[in-house]
Formats: structure tokens, C-alpha cells, sequence
């Protein structure tokens, strides 16, 4: 199905920031980003909460709106909108979904599900914090390889398809960030520690 008059409008309207324009989008398509959300859940085998539908579904939003509509403004017209943001959506929820399955089936410490200290939580808050600084002093493409392998963990593959760039090239811009950083400053042992392993591409 091709691009329809109403659709290129809504979008133009939304790249233009005129008012109301988002308001718009939303009321067109939050319907649908929850059909796909329940329907990658349930191929997925995975059970969602209302508050996860939420939280998914706000989820989809934010990553449209991030980067001044970047997911917007990359659409060709190649088929509808609808369809463009299917798949986008879809995209989104498995990524979500997955994650927060690894993190539910976390290792566990004498069979029993490790849940992280107060003093723990705050020490990896701090050093998530020192990362940021860190990625601060690196150039903007490599700043955003390093937020996307480290940060997010995202595979060699993810990386190559968000930022444009050949696999080949993630691993050696990882190195050198990671040379740069080193030079730049001595960051604390746990975040110096994460930032020296040897990049390994993420299962895909």
C-alpha cells in the first residue's frame, strides 16, 4: 500500500514541529503500536502486564521522537506509513522484550536470584555516570559506538544498521575510543575494567 495524502501530511506536519502535529500522530497510531506490542508478546510467549503494555508502548514514542524524529525522517514512502512503523514498533518491542528477559534470568548466587546491595546499586550508578563523562571527550561517532555496545548493549550488527557503518568498522573505532579514553583520564576500576575487555560481538 503506497503513502497516502493524509499520512504524508501528518508527517510533514510532525518534521515541521507545527502544533498539534504530534498529538495527531498519536491518536492515529498508539492503537496500533499496542496490537503489535500484544502480538510480539504472544509469539514471543511472553506475558505482559498492563503496565508493560505502558511502558512498551511509551517506549515506541520516545525512540520515534529521539533525535528530532530521526526514525520519522528516515522513512522513503517506499510503502505506508503504517507499514514503516510496524515494523519499527515491532523492532522496538523485541528489543525491550528481550532485555528485560536477560535481565530476569540474571545469574543467580546459590540458586537463588542475586539482587543487587544498596551500596551495589549506587555503585553502579556512579559508574554509569563516569562513563558518560568519559564519552563526553570522545568524537561524535565514536561517542555514540561506545554508548551503543556499552550502554546498551546492542550487537556489532544493530550498531552497523542504527549508525550506517560497515560491521568491519566497529570493532577498531571500539579500540581506539577505548585508547582514547585511557589516555585521557584514569577512570575508577570497575568502568576502566568494562571499557578494556576486548569487544566481543553481542549474539545477535
Amino acid at each position: 500500500m503506497a503513502l497516502t495524502a493524509l499520512d504524508r501530511t501528518l508527517l510533514q506536519r510532525c518534521l515541521n514541529h507545527e502544533p498539534g502535529a504530534w498529538n495527531d500522530f498519536v491518536d492515529r497510531f498508539l492503537g496500533m503500536f499496542y496490537h503489535v506490542i500484544h502480538y510480539t508478546a504472544h509469539l514471543r510467549s511472553v506475558s505482559l502486564a498492563p503496565e508493560d503494555v505502558e511502558d512498551l508502548a511509551a517506549e515506541i514514542l520516545l525512540q520515534i521522537v529521539a533525535n528530532d524524529y530521526a526514525i520519522l525522517r528516515e522513512f522513503r514512502g517506499n510503502a505506508s506509513l503504517a507499514t514503516y512503523l510496524t515494523v519499527i514498533a515491532r523492532r522496538i518491542c523485541v528489543h525491550e522484550l528481550t532485555r528485560r528477559t536477560a535481565i530476569r534470568e540474571a545469574p543467580k548466587l546459590n540458586g537463588k536470584p542475586e539482587v543487587p546491595s544498596r551500596s551495589r546499586a549506587e555503585g553502579n550508578l556512579e559508574n554509569m555516570e563516569e562513563v558518560q563523562k568519559l564519552l563526553r571527550k570522545l568524537p561524535a561517532r565514536e561517542r555514540e559506538v561506545v554508548r551503543l555496545f556499552y550502554l546498551e548493549g546492542r550487537s556489532y550488527e544493530e550498531i552497523s544498521t542504527a549508525l550506517h557503518i560497515p560491521v568491519n568498522t566497529i570493532g577498531p573505532v571500539l579500540a581506539r575510543a577505548r585508547k582514547k579514553l585511557r589516555e585521557s583520564v584514569a577512570p575508577p576500576t570497575a568502568v576502566k575494567a568494562e571499557l578494556e575487555k576486548k569487544p566481543e560481538e553481542k549474539p545477535r
